[in-house]
């Protein structure tokens, strides 16, 4: 190689390597510790399209997160119920919504009813928790070894709207996989 190649090729190098080392610096302190605005008190959780009253299915009807969020046992996410599950319970041609304390029912329960010939829409809704893409979460050994949901997802019976509370970054995995003896390897959480 000869001296001017040299002189052009070092400096680039250097200047990719130094780049490289940037990006992974900064992802190591962003999943170490960044914080969601939620969590920092940047205000509620998002606006869903149809304003569900965990408050009055978990603290009135005394309904357990995994009668609504099935699979969470079982299965790597907890899944949010179709508009079909919630017709297990309420048979909407006869709900109105009057018989709620809630001016808002009638509402809401019309959003779910949808037309009457083509039934409900599907509820798109609005993810509140979320990991980055390179984080596998599997709920089901962490609701096997008896930690309450409100461990990671907070009070959301008490919420009117639902909110992340904890920042679920990687220094609060990783301290309360220390705390509980868990596995802290690399490969439990990221694939």
């Amino acid at each position: 190689m000869s001296n001017s190649l040299i002189k052009i090729a070092v400096p680039v190098i250097g200047l990719v390597a130094a780049l490289v080392l940037a990006f992974v610096a900064y992802f190591f302190v962003q999943a170490w510790w960044a914080q969601p605005p939620a969590v920092l008190g940047f205000g509620d959780g998002p606006t869903q399209p149809i304003a569900f009253p965990h408050t009055v299915h978990v603290t009135t009807a005394g309904l357990d997160c995994q009668f609504c969020h099935r699979t969470v046992s079982t299965e790597e996410a907890a899944t949010v119920p179709a508009v079909a599950q919630c017709q297990f319970c309420h048979d909407f041609t006869r709900i109105t919504g009057e018989q709620s304390s809630s001016p808002t029912a009638a509402t809401e329960i019309a959003k779910l009813i949808g037309d009457p010939l083509e039934g409900p829409d599907p509820v798109n809704w609005v993810r509140v928790h979320r990991l980055p893409d390179h984080v596998q979460f599997v709920h089901a050994p962490h609701i096997q070894q008896g930690f309450p949901c409100s461990t990671c997802h907070g009070d959301i019976a008490s919420m009117e709207v639902v909110e992340q509370v904890r920042n679920l970054k990687m220094r609060d995995c990783v301290d309360c996989h220390r705390d509980n003896d868990a596995p802290t390897d690399c490969t439990t959480c990221h694939y």
